[in-house]
């Protein structure tokens, strides 16, 4: 994936970006940089970071991610990391990984139910 091919998409008042199976540090610098340029442009009130397709994940990976999640929360908005696969979940435990302070969220329905930006209409 190159840095040119990351998509934010804004649905209502929130953020979506879905992250590719194997974002390198480059990826993910970038990504940082659009995230925080789209949260300014769009005023969005939250970010839903799908990692569902991820395989691995790194310190600097996860230190990306807590990283901007924290510069979004200094700009107004909160940040949901959503899809976090069973085999993720067990590395980052055994790595001692840690999305500091972040918040999680089984998918994305889920993610946005948190954030208030659930679809109108639907029922529990």
């Amino acid at each position: 994936m190159t840095a040119e091919s990351i998509t934010i998409i804004k649905v209502r008042d929130v953020l979506l970006v879905t992250l590719p199976a194997e974002p390198d540090d480059v990826t993910m610098n970038a990504l940082q940089e659009k995230l925080l340029q789209a949260m300014e442009r769009c005023e969005a009130k939250g970010l839903v970071l799908d990692i569902s397709a991820v395989d691995t994940l790194d310190s600097f990976f996860a230190r990306t991610l807590t990283e901007s999640a924290r510069m979004l929360a200094l700009m107004g908005a909160r940040t949901i990391i959503a899809g976090m696969r069973p085999h993720v979940a067990i590395t980052a435990a055994q790595l001692g990984l840690g999305l500091d302070r972040v918040t999680t969220a089984l998918d994305t329905d889920r993610a946005l139910d948190m954030l208030g930006s659930s679809r109108q209409g639907r029922r529990s």
